[in-house]
């Protein structure tokens, strides 16, 4: 009986379908569809990995059928026009009477009922060669053709750089990986390929956040894998009561900021699963999508959402709280503040070497008037634990600094929620918005001199500047010794120096 015509497409392409010829699984005369060798070109052409795989499959596929003695052939009339690549395939061989070999679980579907043969690779599930870099402390494992391959091990904040081997990695080292990765999407649990771009393939693998680039956007082929190493519950944080609290009753416009590799997705992470636990409908915005959740926790991706279609199904779905994670552009911050004006709560992360950086982001995109409305709670994540957290609240008030009471403004007071105390203002002074630490400004000549002038008579009395108005402040105990010398001295003080001052007993 003579062989069988074999018409491989893309899907068995990227599947390895030599692998399957050469261990007799199938058996075949190989056909490659003139339609589909134009759409890989294309494809590779523009820097997509997947084409890039397939023609180095298709090179295989005609090194095979000299190995097996079996016929390779370029089929088909590239003039014809059909509506896609697979339906020129189906049609081909539904005239010419042979086999489509696909990994599509679509493709095999249509075929069978166009009466069209069908070998459907099934997915040959084997331990990956990925797994084996990884072990229960590896963080990410980077591979680089022309370099050996090297993994991160340790803890957020807290890892090495380690050599896995001291073999050098070709360019077909890579490949063979990637090709391998690419098979798997289509049996590994939770697998998808996340974007396909010119130059780069983000895949979400079971576990695995996996980054493919190839030339020309690098200088070499590369693969950078990385997986959770630890996943905590919020209980797990030790969080100070106050902020707590704060989480479970007020908190509503939450921002996580960190350095990479910090812990802010994975604080994130338990954050949502809190929610979830307290009853609150919880939704997350991922790109790509790399949280581990419960069922009852839905992931969007917003690479596979058209423009206003996130904001369409949040609006209508009533989160309780939606976790977006990593804002980087216009579009995502927009989408952030659309939603929790609209009376979401949001929970954002961002990249930021320090906690007023979060801030910064929303400065030039908001209105100072509606950032207290937009964000009141800074969740600073370094070293994989809570180091610092913010308050925002606005106030009108003279800024701290100034001394005329008619540059009172409206102020955003940014606190630390533990001590209190305002680290930060945020504030319009003529067309710029400034952001000053408090703590740093240093303290006037006047209030120096006021201080000089009121401790040589009260000792035990103090200075400061509030609102506008120096404030002294004097001890009950020592009222006596607020004379008409010093009020007239401070009366000469203030019309002198156009300020105002005011007296405050203290117990």
């Amino acid at each position: 009986m003579p062989p069988k015509d074999l018409m491989f497409d893309k899907s068995a392409l990227i599947h390895g379908a030599s692998n399957f010829l050469l261990n007799k699984k199938i058996y075949g005369n190989i056909l490659i569809h003139k339609a589909l060798l134009n759409e890989i070109e294309k494809e590779a052409r523009e820097g997509l990995v997947t084409a890039e795989i397939a023609l180095d499959e298709v090179k295989k596929l005609r090194e095979v059928a000299d190995e097996l003695l079996v016929s390779f052939e370029i089929v088909g009339d590239e003039d014809r026009k059909y509506s896609s690549v697979n339906e020129a395939l189906r049609d081909y061989c539904s005239v010419h009477d042979c086999v489509i070999v696909t990994a599509d679980e679509i493709q095999k579907k249509l075929s069978e009922s166009m009466s069209v043969e069908v070998i459907y690779l099934s997915p040959e599930q084997k331990a990956l060669e990925i797994e084996k870099m990884f072990d229960e402390n590896t963080m990410s494992v980077h591979l680089k053709e022309g370099t050996t391959p090297k993994a991160k091990k340790g803890r957020p904040g807290n890892w090495q750089f380690v050599e896995l081997s001291s073999d050098i990695l070709t360019g077909q080292d890579i490949k063979r990986i990637v090709n391998e990765i690419l098979s798997a999407v289509s049996y590994v649990k939770d697998s998808f390929i996340e974007i396909e771009r010119k130059g780069s393939t983000i895949v979400q693998l079971g576990n695995y956040r996996i980054v493919i680039i190839r030339p020309p956007l690098s200088d070499g082929w590369e693969i950078t894998i990385s997986r959770p190493v630890v996943r905590k519950r919020l209980e797990d944080y030790s969080l100070n009561e106050k902020l707590l609290n704060r989480l479970k009753e007020k908190a509503e416009g939450i921002l996580i900021a960190g350095s990479p590799g910090m812990g802010k997705t994975t604080f994130a992470q338990a954050l949502a699963e809190f929610y979830m636990r307290m009853n609150k409908v919880v939704k997350t915005i991922e790109s790509p999508r790399d949280m581990h959740l419960p069922p009852e926790i839905t992931q969007y991706s917003k690479n596979y959402a058209e423009v206003g279609e996130l904001h369409d199904i949040l609006f209508l779905s009533r989160p309780d709280y939606t976790v977006y994670d990593e804002m980087r552009n216009d579009e995502d911050f927009k989408l952030y503040i659309d939603l929790r004006l609209a009376g979401i709560g949001m929970i954002g992360v961002v990249h930021a070497t320090t906690p007023i950086d979060a801030i910064h982001r929303f400065i030039n995109r908001v209105d100072i008037g509606t950032i207290p409305n937009i964000l009141d709670t800074i969740v600073f994540i370094q070293y994989g634990n809570v180091a610092k957290v913010y308050s925002l609240d606005m106030t009108v008030k003279v800024p701290t600094g100034l001394r005329e009471a008619d540059l009172a403004r409206p102020v955003v007071e940014v606190r630390d929620l533990i001590t209190d105390k305002v680290e930060y203002e945020i504030y319009v002074f003529g067309e710029q918005t400034m952001i000053v630490p408090v703590g740093n400004i240093v303290t006037d000549s006047l209030q120096k001199k006021l201080e000089n002038v009121v401790n040589n008579i009260i000792p035990s009395a103090s200075v400061t500047y509030e609102n506008g108005e120096y404030v002294i402040t004097i001890p009950k105990e020592e009222i006596g010794l607020y004379n008409k010398k010093l009020v007239s001295k401070l009366k000469r003080y203030e019309k002198k120096h156009k300020i105002k001052i005011r007296v405050k007993f203290s117990d």
